[in-house]
C-alpha cells in the first residue's frame, strides 16, 4: 500500500465550515500559497491557514455582506470590498484596520494591490475602476469606459499598467499614470470573468463564460491563441511560476494550456466545483471554492501533470500520437520583458494630477469623525495566538515570503535567512492521501449526514475516496471569542443509530440571537435531495438490532413518489416536445408562445435557457411574450427561476432599451405607417412591463446576500427608466 500515497494526481485536502452563513468570497495569498482568506453574508472576514481548522483571525467592521477579499504580495495586508461599495485595508501583522475607502456605489466586484507602492484599485458592478492611494482618503484615478459590470482586474509586474474584464464581453487595458485606455480587445463572446498578466513577458491572458481562454501580445495588442475545450465557464487563470505554461480552472477540472502554437498539455479531473482561486507553491497547485457554508481546498500534484510537450488537434490532446516538442517550443522567446523598478514604485507621477484628478461624488466625502467611529467598530479578533505569531509576526515574515516561492532554489540549510528558526510546517507539500479509505471516507459521510444543526443547511456529499477534515465555525456571530470547546471537531463516538442527537451542553451554539427564518426561496445548490431523507435509511430507534434496514425496505423508501415524478418528467419531456417541433416547423416566437400556452413555468424556464444563450435569436415581439413571464419568475420561490428570469431581464434591457426609448420619443411621422403603429404599441406594451419590474426590482434589491447582490446590479441597469419616461 505504500505505493498508493504516490498514485494521486489531485485530491481534497479539507472541507470546513467558514461561516455562521453563505460564504460569498474567497482568496489564496499567491507568495506563499498557504493563507486563505474568507468573506461572508454574516459581514466577517475570516482568515485561515491552508490545512489547518481553526480560525486565526476575524476582521469585523463591515456592515453589508462582504463580497471580495485579496491579499497583498507580501501578505501582511488585506484588503476587503463589501456589497455597499465600501472597502477596507487591513495590517494582518498588527491586527487592526488601516483605511476605510468610500466611492463605489454598487457591489465591489474585484480588487488588487499594486506590486510595488501603496496603492490599490477596485472595481465594481456601478462599472467603474478606481484607483486609491492607501495613504490618504479618497481614489486617485476614476477609470471609466466599461458598460456593464467589471469582474476583475490586476496590475501589470512592472506596476504601469492596469487590465479589466467586464460582462460587455471586453477586456481593457490602462496606462495608470494618464488615466487613459490603451487598448481594448473584443474577440470573447461572454462576459470575461477573470485576467493575469504573465510574471515576465508582456502577455495577458483573460478567461471568459464563452468558455474560452484568450492570450494577447501587449507589444502588438493582437490576439495570439485561443484555447478551447472547457465545457464550462472559465472561472480562474494561473500562470506557472516560471511562465512556461498556464493554468486554466473551471468547474470540477483543471487544465494546462501552451501557447504558440495553441496547446492542451494536460487535463485533471478535480472535484472542487466551481473553484474560486488557485495558488502554486512546491510543485502543488492549490484550488480553493466555497459552495453554501462551507470551504474545500484541493491539491493537484504538479509533478505529475504535463506541462510541456503533446501532439494536439484542436485542443484536445491525441493519445495515439507521440508526445512531440514544439518546433518553435519558446515562440515567444523574444517578447519584451517587464522591466521591474530596483526600489519601491514611486507615486511622483501619479501624485502630480491626484489632487486635480481626485473626484469626490456625493456619499464619498466623509468627516473625520465619521471617519473614527467607523474605525472604532472594526476590530480584528486573534483566535488562534500560536498561528498568528508563527504567520503574522515581522520576524517571521521571510518565512512567509521566501518559503514559497524562494525554498526550492536556496540551497538547504539557507543560511541567508535572517532568523535561526527553521521554516515553520505549513510550508512543506501537502502529502496525498492513501487510496483505500474509501470505507472510512463512508462513515464519515454518513455521520456528516447525521450531524445535529437543524438550523443549518449541511455541506455537499463528501466524495468516497477522498477522506477530508470537518469543523464547525469558529467565529460567533455576537464578535466574542469563542470557548475552546467551539473550535473542536464534532465527536467521533456519535452513535450510528437512533434519531440525531441534540448538540453538546459544553457546545455554545453559533447561531445569533435572532433565530433565523427558514429560506422561502428553493436554492438551485442543495445540500439533500428534495422528498429524500437520508435518515430513513438508518435504524430508526435503538430497540433495532440488525443496524441495517433490509433490502426491501430500503428499496420502498427509496421509490417513495417515484412513480409521482415520472408521471411529472414524462409530462414535462412530452411538452418539450410539443414545443421543439413549434419550433422547427415556424419559429421561436411560436415556440414561445406555445411554451407559455402550457401553463407551466418550468418549460418557460427551459425555453429561455436556451434562448438566453443566443442574444441574434431575439426581436422585439419576443420581448412582449416575455416580459409577463418574467414578472412571475422574479416572484417565484425556485432560485433557478430567478436567475433565468434575471439573465433574461439584463439581455432586454442591454438590447432593447434604446429601441423602446427612442421610438416613444420620437415625433408622429406624416401619413398612416401601419409598421411604425405596432411598433410603437409594442414599445408602449413593453416600457409598461418594464417600469412593473423595476419597481419589483427596487423592492427585492433591498434584500442582503446573493439575491439582493444581483438584483442591485438589475437596478443600476434599469435605472435609465427613471430618467427616460
Amino acid at each position: 500500500m505504500a505505493a498508493a500515497n504516490t498514485t494521486k494526481i489531485s485530491w481534497r485536502l479539507q472541507e470546513f465550515e467558514a461561516h455562521s452563513s453563505r460564504v460569498s468570497c474567497l482568496a489564496l495569498g499567491k507568495s506563499s500559497g498557504r493563507l486563505l482568506a474568507t468573506g461572508g453574508e454574516d459581514c466577517r472576514v475570516n482568515l485561515w491557514a491552508v490545512s489547518k481548522a481553526n480560525c486565526i483571525m476575524s476582521l469585523t467592521g463591515h456592515k453589508n455582506p462582504v463580497e471580495c477579499v485579496q491579499f497583498n504580495v507580501s501578505e501582511d495586508q488585506i484588503v476587503t470590498g463589501s456589497q455597499s461599495g465600501s472597502i477596507r485595508v487591513w495590517d494582518m501583522e498588527a491586527a487592526k484596520i488601516l483605511r476605510t475607502l468610500m466611492g463605489h456605489k454598487a457591489n465591489i466586484t474585484s480588487l488588487g494591490f499594486h506590486p510595488f507602492g501603496d496603492f490599490l484599485a477596485s472595481s465594481s458592478m456601478d462599472t467603474n475602476i478606481k484607483l486609491w492611494d492607501v495613504r490618504r482618503k479618497g481614489y486617485v484615478f476614476r477609470y471609466t469606459g466599461h458598460t456593464q459590470a467589471v469582474r476583475s482586474v490586476a496590475f501589470s509586474p512592472d506596476g504601469k499598467w492596469l487590465a479589466s474584464a467586464s460582462d460587455d464581453c471586453t477586456v481593457k487595458l490602462w496606462d495608470l499614470t494618464q488615466g487613459k485606455t490603451i487598448t481594448e480587445f473584443k474577440s470573447h463572446t461572454g462576459p470575461v470573468n477573470i485576467v493575469q498578466f504573465h510574471p515576465n513577458e508582456y502577455l495577458l491572458a483573460s478567461g471568459s463564460s464563452d468558455r474560452t481562454v484568450k492570450l494577447w501580445d501587449l507589444e502588438k495588442f493582437t490576439m495570439i491563441g485561443s484555447t478551447e475545450g472547457d465545457t464550462t465557464p472559465v472561472r480562474c487563470v494561473f500562470f506557472s511560476p516560471d511562465g512556461g505554461c498556464l493554468f486554466s480552472g473551471s468547474t470540477d477540472s483543471l487544465r494546462v494550456f501552451g501557447w504558440e502554437p495553441d496547446r492542451c498539455f494536460d487535463v485533471v479531473p478535480v472535484g472542487w466545483g466551481k473553484v474560486s482561486d488557485l495558488a502554486v507553491c512546491n510543485q502543488q497547485l492549490i484550488g480553493v471554492s466555497h459552495q453554501l457554508s462551507s470551504v474545500s481546498s484541493y491539491v493537484v500534484d504538479l509533478k505529475r501533470v504535463k506541462k510541456s510537450g503533446g501532439s494536439v488537434i484542436k485542443g484536445i490532446i491525441q493519445d495515439n500520437q507521440p508526445l512531440t516538442e514544439p518546433k518553435d517550443p519558446k515562440g515567444n522567446a523574444l517578447r519584451r520583458n517587464y522591466e521591474r523598478p530596483t526600489t519601491t514604485c514611486s507615486s511622483q507621477r501619479v501624485g502630480q494630477r491626484s489632487d486635480a484628478d481626485r473626484r469626490s461624488p456625493e456619499g464619498e466625502r466623509r468627516s473625520p469623525s465619521e471617519d473614527e467611529a467607523d474605525e472604532k467598530v472594526s476590530s480584528a479578533e486573534i483566535h488562534n495566538a500560536e498561528d498568528y505569531k508563527e504567520i503574522f509576526q515581522p520576524k517571521n515574515a521571510i518565512c512567509r515570503s521566501t518559503t514559497a516561492s524562494q525554498l526550492q532554489s536556496a540551497d538547504p540549510p539557507m543560511k541567508t535567512m535572517t532568523n535561526a528558526r527553521t521554516p515553520p510546517k505549513i510550508s512543506e507539500p501537502f502529502p496525498a492521501p492513501p487510496e483505500d479509505e474509501t470505507i472510512l471516507a463512508i462513515g464519515r459521510q454518513l455521520k456528516d449526514m447525521m450531524s445535529p444543526f437543524p438550523e443549518k443547511q449541511q455541506a455537499p456529499p463528501l466524495a468516497f475516496s477522498t477522506p477530508v477534515q470537518r469543523v464547525e465555525p469558529t467565529v460567533v456571530s455576537s464578535g466574542k471569542r469563542p470557548a475552546p470547546s467551539a473550535i473542536s471537531p464534532a465527536p467521533s463516538d456519535t452513535p450510528a443509530s437512533g434519531p440525531p442527537l441534540p448538540p453538546p451542553q459544553t457546545q455554545p451554539p453559533v447561531t445569533t440571537a435572532k433565530s433565523k427564518p427558514q429560506p422561502k426561496i428553493i436554492l438551485s445548490n442543495r445540500n439533500e435531495p428534495i422528498g429524500l431523507n437520508v435518515a430513513d435509511f438508518l435504524p430508526s430507534s435503538p430497540n433495532n438490532r440488525s443496524g441495517a434496514l433490509s433490502d426491501e425496505e430500503a428499496l420502498s423508501q427509496i421509490k417513495k413518489g417515484h412513480d409521482t415524478m415520472c408521471v411529472m418528467l414524462s409530462s414535462r419531456h412530452k411538452n418539450l416536445e410539443t414545443v421543439r417541433a413549434v419550433w422547427a416547423r415556424e419559429d421561436v416566437k411560436s415556440a414561445l408562445d406555445a411554451a407559455v400556452s402550457m401553463n407551466d413555468l418550468s418549460i418557460v424556464v427551459d425555453i429561455l435557457n436556451i434562448i438566453n444563450l443566443q442574444p441574434s435569436l431575439w426581436k422585439l415581439d419576443l420581448c412582449t411574450t416575455i416580459l409577463p413571464q418574467i414578472d412571475k419568475l422574479l416572484q417565484s420561490k425556485y432560485e433557478s427561476y430567478m436567475q433565468t428570469g434575471c439573465t433574461s431581464l439584463k439581455l432586454i434591457m442591454k438590447h432593447f432599451w434604446m429601441l423602446i426609448s427612442d421610438t416613444l420619443k420620437a415625433t408622429p411621422s406624416v401619413g398612416v405607417d401601419i409598421t411604425r403603429e405596432e411598433r410603437h404599441q409594442k414599445c408602449r406594451a413593453c416600457c409598461k412591463q418594464l417600469k412593473n419590474l423595476s419597481n419589483m426590482v427596487k423592492n427585492k434589491a433591498a434584500q442582503v446576500g446573493r439575491h439582493g447582490s444581483v438584483f442591485k446590479e438589475l437596478q443600476l441597469l434599469m435605472a435609465p427608466l427613471d430618467d427616460s419616461l
